[in-house]
């Protein structure tokens, strides 16, 4: 019995959504529903409507020397200890992949049989000959078949070689032949056995139904068989339905029956807590778990990256002296990659030789694409270079992964080198591969390469799937192409499928980007009516979206809507583009081509933005309650969307108001931005310190935002002194990487509150430098960038601020001539300007907010001291 996941694809939903219903607690509504049928004693039915995968929801990770450390767990029906908020859920890391379990090289079970030399002679014939000859063959050789024994073997055989048409009509003859009911029951286990492995859950529950009904399915095994058949092919509530049922009949379970609902459970995604409860239950009843079992508790915790519940369990492994193989160490991993906790997972995987397990391509799959969605795409590179370095063939899944880092990286030549290495050892290029490729190109802007690949790889007869639409509807939403997105959301309604939260999300965003916020909840409004859940990336488009515009038009409460907030004086006047909205069928879904007419209509027209004030404010609350009640987890850009529109609010009363209701939802994240914006900094210094431990952890472009965010919040209420802290803080942590240098001062990657602090914190620096009695080199630079993104070339935002700021200071840097966005100045000139009298008071920063206990703080931290 498979104790893991199926084998699929690392990258297949690396997309930071997932489709799925409102969650659903499979085993508790399961058991209450069916507590009243406990009695029966008549034949069960069955109804496979295959559910939804409700979402995982992962226990929060805890530090990773708390896991590290080697403990011993306690009762195991206790849940997990709540741990630290922060990540994978603040940082944003929502990854929903299975890794791949079908592991290579497992040594297979064999089956002890004393079937004869006849069975084998019968299965040969039964090979060479159509199903329509196999009823004459076991005839002939019936007298000389010996019973049982050689009937199994022979339904066994025929399985392995996918032939389940002839094995049905062996195992129908021999129930025939059989008079005794326990070798019915036998023949019965065995062939559910089989079918269920071959994915046939129908007619493994036709044959179940009917050896129950004519009395010799009534035994353990078969509802064993049964229930992993259900497991296999993701009919979770099924297999509870059935486990549960076992008692009426008389029967209880066994190791086999326990492992087997445990793995269903796995595999249909019902939470750890109440695995746990079938998992104690099981110890109750004297049944002592075994490999299996702990591999598919395990893969429970993979599931939802319970890293810290997954090492507990492999510490009660070892401490019940049962051995670990590679699916044990495998599934741990990818527990623990998950969390997050890729230093932990180095430390696991460099611990696996001296058990005498090897890591295979799984292994290295597993880590790869940990190290890639933590942003460590060079750990990742040198883990595959280690790969081929071992002679480790990859497989689909590792080409993909890789393939995927260096489309995220912008490296397209690697990346098509790789699809050309993977082709040539005989992979073709799948969906997945494409998926990659086509989220690459479309994050660099090359929207050429985007059609041309999305039309490729239908010439080549892959069909599109519900990742492959939402990806290029996406791509095409944010580059502004919303006649070509509507000619792809056609293509998507043609294929028969049905939009998901990754659709949904897309188009929200691209509403919202707009300033079509009042369309953007309209839209969320459909999407909760149709049953789709909507997830944290769809509410931060949201509060980003409120942030931005103010322009928060109504927010209606039908259901599982946000709430009733309307601002109705800042509306702006749209007008849905006819040659969009125009070519829309009866057959269509006529309410996404008017919205993508509404952002054709908005395209170059920039909407009204010129309402801000505590409406918006209530509006961001409402959002983040909501999302709450959902049990939806904020991440680091829900952080740094709320901390942007506090930076963008005018009143210091309604910014302060936001964050301090938001403390009640998570103190650790708003209480630091809170105590900081109100001058308690001394207060909630340790605490800040704490969280920017956590955000270290975080891939660099999150962490980046991060600090961006809060310094502009600080900068933009004048806590000045607070923000050049915070970024000292990101340096020291390299946040932003070789940011600064005694000669070279590189803001490109910060926010203007960001950079504005940090040019006075050099400036502080070098002067220190200065008094020290050293000299500064010839030339001293300040980059901003130049502005290529912008709407005029040479002029951005961030440059626009650093210039402001250091003619208000008066200091002797100038615009460099062949370089648009760069600040020069000569070493002797600098030097002069920081020695005037004056200049020191133009540098230190202070806060407009402040307490006297802060007054220790600031001589416990001295710039001018800094060391480079």
């Amino acid at each position: 019995m498979a104790s893991t996941p199926p084998h699929c694809s690392i990258t297949a939903t690396t997309k930071p959504y997932q489709s799925h219903q409102y969650p659903q607690n499979h085993l508790k509504n399961h058991r209450n529903h069916h507590n009243n049928q406990r009695n029966q004693t008549h034949p069960q039915r069955f109804t496979l409507s295959k559910p939804p995968p409700s979402p995982c929801n992962a226990a929060k990770p805890a530090t990773a020397a708390a896991a590290a450390a080697a403990t011993t767990r306690g009762p195991i029906s206790q849940a997990p200890t709540p741990f630290p908020a922060l990540a994978p859920d603040f940082s944003g890391r929502r990854s929903t992949r299975f890794v791949s379990k079908m592991h290579f090289g497992r040594p297979k079970t064999t089956i002890n049989t004393r079937h004869s030399s006849i069975a084998e002679e019968v299965l040969q014939h039964a090979l060479h000959n159509c199903q329509g000859g196999l009823e004459r063959i076991l005839v002939s050789f019936e007298s000389k078949l010996c019973g049982s024994d050689d009937y199994t073997f022979l339904l066994r055989e025929l399985g392995n070689r996918g032939e389940y048409e002839k094995a049905i009509k062996c195992f129908q003859f021999a129930v025939r032949r059989e008079r005794r009911k326990t070798e019915q029951g036998k023949l019965a286990s065995a062939m559910i056995s089989i079918l269920g492995r071959l994915g046939k859950v129908e007619l493994a529950k036709g044959i179940f139904e009917t050896a129950l009904s004519e009395g010799y399915g009534n035994t353990v095994y078969a509802f064993s068989a049964l229930i992993s058949a259900f497991g296999r092919s993701g009919y979770c509530d099924e297999a509870l339905k059935l486990f549960d049922s076992m008692k009426s009949y008389g029967l209880k379970p066994n190791l086999v029956t326990y492992n087997a609902v445990i793995d269903a459970c796995g595999k249909g995604g019902v939470e750890f807590k109440w695995v746990v409860e079938i998992f104690d239950e099981m110890l109750k009843g004297g049944v002592q778990p075994d490999r299996i079992t702990f591999n598919s508790l395990l893969a429970v915790c993979s599931r939802g990256g319970l890293w810290e519940a997954a090492r507990n369990l492999f510490s009660e492994m070892v401490d019940r002296g049962i051995d670990q193989d590679i699916f044990t160490y495998n599934t741990l991993l990818d527990a623990v990659c998950k969390g997050g906790q890729m230093d932990l997972a180095f430390e696991i995987m460099a611990e696996m030789p001296t058990k005498n397990i090897l890591p295979n391509v799984v292994t290295y799959s597993t880590m790869i694409d940990g190290y890639a969605k933590a942003g460590r795409f060079e750990d990742a590179l040198n883990l595959f270079n280690e790969m081929k370095f071992l002679g480790i063939g990859l497989d689909r899944v590792s080409y993909n992964t890789l393939l995927s880092i260096y489309a995220k990286l912008g490296r397209f030549e690697e990346a098509l080198d790789i699809c050309r290495e993977m082709e040539g050892s005989g992979i073709r290029k799948d969906v997945v591969t494409y998926n990659a490729l086509l989220g690459g190109y479309g994050k660099q802007g090359k929207y050429d390469e985007v059609r041309r690949l999305f039309e490729e790889m239908k010439m080549h007869k892959v069909s599109p799937n519900l990742l492959t639409y939402s990806t290029v509807i996406d791509v095409y939403s944010k580059g502004g192409l919303y006649e070509e997105a509507v000619d792809v959301f056609r293509q998507f309604k043609r294929a028969g499928l049905k939009a998901d939260v990754v659709l949904y999300s897309a188009l929200i965003d691209a509403l919202c980007k707009n300033g079509l916020v009042e369309s953007a909840v309209s839209l969320l409004d459909e999407m909760t009516k149709e049953g789709i859940r909507p997830n944290v990336v769809t509410y931060n488009s949201i509060i980003d979206a409120f942030g931005r515009s103010a322009t928060s038009e109504y927010v209606s409460d039908a259901g599982s809507e946000i709430g009733e907030l309307q601002t109705k004086s800042c509306s702006s006047s749209l007008v849905v583009k006819p040659d969009i909205e125009g070519k829309a069928t009866d057959g269509e879904d006529n309410r996404i081509i008017k919205f993508f007419g509404q952002l054709a209509a908005e395209k170059g027209v920039q909407a009204k933005k010129d309402c801000r004030g505590k409406q918006e404010i209530l509006c961001i609350l409402e959002v983040f309650r909501k999302m709450h009640e959902l049990e939806i987890k904020p991440n680091v850009v829900t952080f740094s969307a709320i901390l942007n529109a506090c930076s963008r609010c005018d009143s210091f009363e309604d910014a302060s108001m936001l964050l301090e209701e938001l403390r009640l939802f998570d103190n650790q994240v708003y209480g630091v931005a809170h105590g900081l914006l109100m001058g308690f900094r001394e207060n909630v210094w340790i605490q800040a310190q704490s969280l920017f431990d956590e955000v270290k952890l975080m891939d660099s472009s999150t962490a980046s935002a991060f600090y961006n965010a809060l310094t502009d919040m600080l900068w933009h209420f004048g806590q000045k002194r607070g923000a050049e802290l915070v970024v000292l803080e990101g340096k020291r942590r390299q946040v932003w990487e070789n940011v600064w240098s005694n000669s070279c001062l590189d803001l490109h990657l910060m926010s203007s509150g960001a950079a504005r602090a940090m040019v006075h914190a050099w400036l502080l620096n070098i002067r220190s430098i200065v008094f020290e009695g050293h000299e500064l080199p010839k030339l001293l630079s300040i980059l901003t960038g130049w502005g290529k993104h912008s709407k005029v070339v040479g002029d951005c935002a961030l440059k626009r601020a650093v210039e402001a700021l250091l003619t208000g200071m008066g200091a002797p840097f100038r615009l460099a001539k062949c370089n648009l966005g760069r600040f020069v100045s000569t070493g002797p000139v600098v030097t002069a300007w920081l020695r005037e009298s004056g200049t020191l008071k133009l540098l230190v920063l202070h806060d407009d907010r402040t307490h006297p206990e802060n007054t220790r703080f600031e001589q416990i931290s001295n710039l001018q001291a800094l060391p480079l």
